[in-house]
Protein backbone atom coordinates (compact mmCIF):
# COMPACT_ATOMS: atom_id res chain seq x y z
CA UNK A 1 0.00 0.00 0.00
CA UNK A 2 0.94 3.38 -0.74
CA UNK A 3 2.18 6.06 2.15
CA UNK A 4 -0.11 9.03 2.40
CA UNK A 5 2.54 11.15 1.64
CA UNK A 6 3.30 9.87 -1.70
CA UNK A 7 -0.48 9.48 -2.27
CA UNK A 8 -0.61 12.83 -1.78
CA UNK A 9 2.17 14.01 -3.84
CA UNK A 10 0.89 11.65 -6.44
CA UNK A 11 -2.15 14.17 -6.24
CA UNK A 12 -0.05 17.01 -6.91
CA UNK A 13 1.50 15.98 -9.63
CA UNK A 14 -2.23 15.02 -11.12
CA UNK A 15 -3.57 18.71 -10.14
CA UNK A 16 0.00 20.32 -11.70
CA UNK A 17 -0.47 17.56 -14.95
CA UNK A 18 -4.55 19.00 -15.20
CA UNK A 19 -3.60 22.62 -14.60
CA UNK A 20 -0.88 22.02 -17.78
CA UNK A 21 -3.88 20.65 -19.95
CA UNK A 22 -6.60 23.25 -19.07
CA UNK A 23 -3.76 26.35 -17.83
CA UNK A 24 -5.91 29.24 -15.53
CA UNK A 25 -8.11 27.49 -13.28
CA UNK A 26 -6.37 27.78 -10.36
CA UNK A 27 -5.79 24.20 -10.02
CA UNK A 28 -1.97 24.79 -9.71
CA UNK A 29 -2.35 26.25 -6.02
CA UNK A 30 -4.44 23.04 -4.86
CA UNK A 31 -1.71 20.99 -6.54
CA UNK A 32 0.68 23.34 -4.26
CA UNK A 33 -1.67 22.41 -1.43
CA UNK A 34 -1.76 18.76 -2.07
CA UNK A 35 2.02 18.80 -2.14
CA UNK A 36 2.63 20.57 1.27
CA UNK A 37 0.46 18.21 2.70
CA UNK A 38 2.18 15.11 1.40
CA UNK A 39 5.42 16.57 2.90
CA UNK A 40 4.24 17.16 5.85
CA UNK A 41 2.51 13.83 6.10
CA UNK A 42 6.26 12.05 5.63
CA UNK A 43 7.78 14.20 7.85
CA UNK A 44 4.90 13.62 10.44
CA UNK A 45 3.98 10.00 9.76
CA UNK A 46 1.60 9.60 13.18
CA UNK A 47 -0.38 12.58 10.98
CA UNK A 48 -4.15 10.76 10.64
CA UNK A 49 -6.48 11.41 7.60
CA UNK A 50 -8.59 13.59 8.79
CA UNK A 51 -5.79 15.83 9.96
CA UNK A 52 -4.30 15.32 6.39
CA UNK A 53 -7.58 16.39 4.81
CA UNK A 54 -7.55 19.60 7.30
CA UNK A 55 -4.04 20.36 6.37
CA UNK A 56 -5.03 19.96 2.64
CA UNK A 57 -8.37 22.11 2.70
CA UNK A 58 -6.87 25.13 4.74
CA UNK A 59 -3.46 25.07 2.66
CA UNK A 60 -5.69 24.78 -0.67
CA UNK A 61 -7.66 27.86 1.22
CA UNK A 62 -4.40 30.08 1.87
CA UNK A 63 -3.20 29.08 -1.78
CA UNK A 64 -5.62 30.08 -3.70
CA UNK A 65 -6.20 33.35 -1.97
CA UNK A 66 -2.71 33.72 -2.49
CA UNK A 67 -2.83 32.70 -6.05
CA UNK A 68 -5.95 35.49 -6.36
CA UNK A 69 -3.76 38.19 -5.34
CA UNK A 70 -1.25 37.93 -6.88
CA UNK A 71 -3.05 37.65 -10.15
CA UNK A 72 -4.42 40.85 -9.72
CA UNK A 73 -0.98 42.71 -8.78
CA UNK A 74 0.36 41.12 -11.80
CA UNK A 75 -1.92 40.66 -14.54
CA UNK A 76 -1.01 38.59 -17.58
CA UNK A 77 -1.15 40.65 -20.77
CA UNK A 78 -3.11 39.75 -23.94
CA UNK A 79 -2.24 39.93 -26.89
CA UNK A 80 -5.56 40.67 -27.23
CA UNK A 81 -7.24 41.86 -23.96
CA UNK A 82 -10.75 42.09 -25.74
CA UNK A 83 -10.79 38.39 -26.73
CA UNK A 84 -14.22 37.33 -24.88
CA UNK A 85 -15.51 41.04 -24.92
CA UNK A 86 -17.89 40.85 -28.20
CA UNK A 87 -19.80 44.22 -27.37
CA UNK A 88 -16.55 46.33 -26.36
CA UNK A 89 -14.67 45.20 -29.72
CA UNK A 90 -17.59 46.61 -31.48
CA UNK A 91 -16.46 50.34 -30.17
CA UNK A 92 -14.51 51.87 -33.57
CA UNK A 93 -16.10 49.84 -36.52
CA UNK A 94 -18.42 51.35 -39.15
CA UNK A 95 -21.43 49.86 -39.77
CA UNK A 96 -24.82 50.85 -41.51
CA UNK A 97 -28.20 51.90 -40.20
CA UNK A 98 -31.02 49.22 -41.24
CA UNK A 99 -33.60 50.80 -39.57
CA UNK A 100 -33.81 54.65 -39.47
CA UNK A 101 -32.30 56.41 -36.49
CA UNK A 102 -35.58 58.31 -35.09
CA UNK A 103 -35.88 60.41 -31.46
CA UNK A 104 -32.34 58.87 -30.85
CA UNK A 105 -33.37 54.92 -31.50
CA UNK A 106 -32.59 53.16 -34.66
CA UNK A 107 -31.25 49.62 -35.67
CA UNK A 108 -27.79 49.37 -37.53
CA UNK A 109 -26.31 45.98 -39.28
CA UNK A 110 -23.34 44.53 -37.65
CA UNK A 111 -22.01 41.60 -39.47
CA UNK A 112 -24.85 38.98 -39.74
CA UNK A 113 -26.98 40.79 -36.81
CA UNK A 114 -28.70 43.86 -36.35
CA UNK A 115 -28.25 45.45 -33.30
CA UNK A 116 -30.40 48.54 -31.51
CA UNK A 117 -28.73 51.39 -31.81
CA UNK A 118 -28.88 54.87 -30.25
CA UNK A 119 -27.58 58.21 -31.87
CA UNK A 120 -28.50 61.20 -33.92
CA UNK A 121 -31.53 60.54 -36.44
CA UNK A 122 -30.38 59.12 -39.65
CA UNK A 123 -31.91 57.74 -42.72
CA UNK A 124 -31.96 54.20 -44.38
CA UNK A 125 -28.23 53.44 -45.44
CA UNK A 126 -26.29 55.64 -44.01
CA UNK A 127 -22.68 55.09 -42.32
CA UNK A 128 -22.26 55.23 -38.76
CA UNK A 129 -19.61 54.62 -36.77
CA UNK A 130 -20.06 52.62 -33.32
CA UNK A 131 -18.74 54.82 -30.01
CA UNK A 132 -20.05 52.52 -26.91
CA UNK A 133 -21.99 49.88 -26.10
CA UNK A 134 -24.69 49.93 -23.07
CA UNK A 135 -25.98 46.29 -22.95
CA UNK A 136 -26.87 45.00 -26.27
CA UNK A 137 -27.52 48.78 -27.28
CA UNK A 138 -24.83 49.87 -29.70
CA UNK A 139 -24.19 54.11 -29.13
CA UNK A 140 -23.30 55.45 -32.55
CA UNK A 141 -22.45 58.67 -34.82
CA UNK A 142 -22.65 59.64 -38.09
CA UNK A 143 -19.35 58.98 -39.85
CA UNK A 144 -18.47 61.54 -42.12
Amino acid sequence: MIDDGYGWLLLAAALGAAELAVPGVFVVFVAIAAAITGLLALLFPALTLPAELAVFGAWSVVTVLIGRRWYAEYPVDSDDPLLNDRAARLIGQQVVVVEAIVGGCGRVRVGDSEWIARGPDLAVGHRVRIVGVSGSTLTVVADD
